[in-house]
């Protein structure tokens, strides 16, 4: 019970990694709050939390949008009285080039993927501040350290989500907060197939292009939800500003 009496709020928490951690936190403690934008798989998952014994409360949230980030983690605190986790975890993903990336799609990574990290974590922190003590973790990926093909703006805002980790760990230190990110490599997550298709590959060729990393396969979300049980705990105390990459050795290849 490495989370118990800990309170969690958890963006795109309704499938993948985010489900995962968010089953996860539960079973380690933790009243979890799970954002999304689906309604009913949000419900469904914090079902399965409170069937198992647990507390869990669904807001349907836009990351990109302030006032639905602000809500999400006033009604955490209304609910539960604090917030000690936040788990920026919600993205998304184009696999274009600068080429045939279009505007649209720039647009909506960078505002999904590193605005909504910074929006979640704006409105966590004073009441992390006033406590003196939290945790920020923020999903990135192998490819927000190194480059990826066909991938511009998410690689755009993934780098970027490293650098504001860094920068927000050294702002908030001494105040108690210890931020960190993820950097996961291909997962076993709904956004994998739907990169296969975009790159008009079927799913056997595009597992094949990933059994030539030195892991020979791809990660879980239970695997990754794992890392960020580490970094939520006090297993970690002394970490802060850290990239933790989780890829099978992707980014050594």
């Amino acid at each position: 019970m490495r989370l118990l009496n800990k309170v969690a709020l958890i963006t795109g928490g309704t499938s993948g990694i985010g489900e995962a951690t968010a089953l996860l936190f539960a079973n380690e403690g933790a009243k979890v709050t799970i954002t999304g934008r689906n309604e009913e798989r949000g419900n469904e998952v914090t079902d399965l939390i409170l069937k198992g014994g647990g507390q869990a409360i669904f807001i349907q949230t836009d990351v990109s949008k302030a006032d639905d980030c602000r809500r999400a983690v006033d009604e955490t605190v209304r609910a539960f009285g604090r917030l000690d986790i936040l788990f920026n975890n919600a993205g998304v993903f184009f696999a274009h080039t600068a080429l045939d990336c279009s505007e649209q799609e720039w647009d909506l990574q960078i505002d999904i993927n590193l605005k909504g990290t910074f929006l979640m974590s704006k409105f966590a922190l004073p009441g992390m501040i006033a406590q003196g003590s939290g945790v920020i973790i923020n999903n990135s990926s192998g490819w927000g350290l190194v480059g990826g093909d066909a991938a511009v703006a998410y690689c755009a805002s993934k780098g970027g989500v490293v650098l504001l980790t860094k920068a927000m760990a050294i702002d908030h230190g001494r105040q108690g907060i210890r931020v960190n990110c993820i950097c996961p490599g291909d997962v076993d997550t709904p956004m994998l197939p739907e990169d296969a298709r975009l790159r008009g590959l079927n799913w056997d060729k595009y597992l094949a292009g990933c059994a030539n990393r030195p892991m020979g396969r791809i990660g879980t979300p239970d695997e990754i939800a794992k890392a960020a049980l580490f970094l939520a705990s006090d297993d970690s105390s002394f970490m802060t500003g850290a990239a933790l990459v989780v890829d099978g050795g992707g980014t050594a290849d």
